[in-house]
Formats: structure tokens, C-alpha cells, sequence
């Protein structure tokens, strides 16, 4: 395998450790042609590693392409055999979040569940509309039921705000979501949730997600209440749609990685 593949792919040690960003970049620069045959997973060091006609692959940070559990590494290992003349990094979610991880989340773990718990503090499904009512009523039906779960699953009672002013949530209720999140496991499982995190914009969301209390359908639904009665008022646009489309890739990618390891 070229030393410098993943090096021209992906971003580089040092870079962001946001998992969204460092997953969804889009690269300009030329794609490189696919110069392997065969993607096989292998068993090493008690964990499942990519290999690219018999060679180890490699993160952009120089370390291994592997997997805590072979289903996680067979997901990847079809993203790169899907491949056709180029290595399109657009078409490989899914590595991309698996080398943010390794490289950015592995490292910085701390940092990463600092963040989640600070989206905590200031969470999508405390700030509610005052009107009109429909919305305040649709609001309602999707995020009360996720904070009644917070509350009685992870002893986090959060302080509801109307429109945009910002309160100051309990310290209790932090201090619950911060033990939750110490739960999840890094670096895979913890980039996933990081990133749900910052997709929909709510911890109790995601943590809802890994939990299983909610589908990421079902959590990615409630995220976009406010989205979704704006479109039925006023009509969607095709770009915003895109936009929609391309987050909700990122959001399965990360729900997939999220549940095979």
C-alpha cells in the first residue's frame, strides 16, 4: 500500500478532534487511483484490522485500520472493496468517522466527553417556541418524552426556557449526563456519540440512541421538529433538503458504527 494513501484522504494528526468535522471533510485535491485488489479484515492483537491485498492499512495518524469487533471492521472493509477506479473519501463515511476516532477521539477522550456534556448544558429540547401553538404542541409530543426519560433513566432533571434565552441548567443534571456519557466506551463508540451529539444538536438525544431507548429515526425526527413545521409553513428548498440528506448519512454512519462495537 502507498505509505502516503491515507495521508492525502483524510486529516492529519493534530487536526480538529470533532468527529464531525474530521468525518464529513471534503477533499478537492486529485484522487488517488485504487490500486489494490483485495480488502480482507484479520484478527490481531485482539482486534479485527483492514488489510489492502495482504498490507496492513493505516489511519492518517500511522495507526492501524482496526476494529474492536469484526462486524465493525467488515462494515468498513466494504466501503473500501465498493470502490471503483478512485478513492472517493465522499463514499466512505463510515472510515473516515473509524480514523477520526482512532486518531482525534483515542487521544483526546476527555476533551470529547467534556464536549458532549457541555451540548448537555445547553440542549435543543430545553429551548421551546412560545407560539404559535402547533409548534409548541409538536415540540411537546417529541421532547417531552425524551426528558421524562433523562430524568427517571439517568437522573437528569434539565430547567425548560422559552425562545432563545439561555439558562443555566442544574448542576445535578450535568453531573448525571457526564456519568452517562463516562459509560461510553472510546474511541468508537464515544466518536459516535459524539457525533450525534452535534448533528441533532442535543446529548439527551444521542444518549437516548445508545441507550436504545430511541431509534436514531426517531431521535433524528425529534432534532428537526422545528425544521419540519418551518417546511410544512413555508415549503422546503431543494438545498436545504440536500443539506438534510447529507447530515442524515453522517447521523446513520455514526448510529452504525455506534452499534457495531
Amino acid at each position: 500500500m502507498r505509505e502516503d494513501l491515507t495521508k492525502d484522504l483524510l486529516p492529519q494528526h493534530g487536526e480538529a478532534i470533532d468527529p464531525v468535522a474530521m468525518a464529513r471533510r471534503d477533499l478537492v485535491r486529485h484522487l488517488p487511483a485504487r490500486f489494490f485488489k483485495d480488502v480482507t479484515v484479520v484478527e490481531r492483537d485482539g482486534a479485527f484490522a483492514l488489510t489492502l491485498d495482504g498490507k496492513g492499512a493505516r489511519t492518517p495518524g500511522r495507526n492501524a485500520l482496526a476494529l474492536p469487533t469484526r462486524a465493525a471492521a467488515e462494515a468498513v472493509a466494504a466501503e473500501w472493496a465498493a470502490l471503483d477506479k478512485v478513492i472517493d473519501p465522499s463514499l466512505m463515511p463510515l472510515t473516515r468517522l473509524v480514523n477520526s476516532a482512532i486518531d482525534g477521539v483515542a487521544r483526546e477522550a476527555g476533551a470529547v466527553r467534556d464536549e458532549i456534556v457541555k451540548y448537555a448544558g445547553s440542549d435543543l429540547l430545553c429551548y421551546r417556541a412560545a407560539e404559535p401553538d402547533a409548534l409548541v404542541r409538536a415540540q411537546a409530543e417529541k421532547w417531552d418524552p425524551a426528558l421524562d426519560w433523562a430524568r427517571e433513566e439517568l437522573g437528569a432533571r434539565f430547567i425548560l426556557s422559552e425562545g432563545v434565552m439561555f439558562v443555566t441548567q442544574p448542576q445535578a443534571a450535568l453531573d448525571a449526563i457526564r456519568l452517562a456519557v463516562d459509560t461510553v466506551a472510546a474511541p468508537f463508540r464515544l466518536a459516535a456519540l459524539s457525533s450525534m451529539t452535534t448533528l441533532m444538536g442535543s446529548a439527551v438525544l444521542a444518549l437516548a440512541v445508545a441507550r436504545g431507548h430511541l431509534t436514531p429515526q426517531e431521535a433524528w425526527n425529534a432534532a428537526h421538529v422545528d425544521e419540519d413545521f418551518q417546511m410544512r409553513a413555508w415549503g422546503a428548498d431543494d438545498e436545504a433538503l440536500a443539506r438534510r440528506a447529507r447530515r442524515w448519512r453522517d447521523m446513520e454512519t455514526a448510529a452504525t458504527l455506534l452499534a457495531l462495537s
